[in-house]
């Protein structure tokens, strides 16, 4: 179900309804999720304060893991770090 959140408020109510109807359900697939849900609902609300997010944080760091992963390990801190400045510096 695809709703048009105006702000916070609208969300919070929104978010509020979802976690009841899935409490209902008794998805039990659903448990994990509904209760991280529940545990940062305010971190997730406050996208609506100036509807931004960390995506482009997570992506940089998605970069660096695998940067690092194709490495198979760093003996040398300082020249990793300058190989990721001159990659996506």
């Amino acid at each position: 179900m695809l709703i048009n959140i105006i702000g916070k408020d609208a969300a919070r109510l929104s978010l509020a309804r979802w976690y009841n109807q899935v409490a209902e359900a008794e998805f039990k697939s659903f448990n994990t999720i509904s209760d991280t849900i529940y545990e940062h609902y305010e971190e997730i609300l406050n996208f609506f304060n100036n509807r931004s997010t960390n995506a482009s944080a997570e992506s940089f760091n998605a970069k660096i893991k695998a940067f690092r992963a194709s490495l198979r390990g760093v003996n040398d801190m300082k020249f990793f770090l300058f190989r990721v400045a001159n990659i996506w510096g």
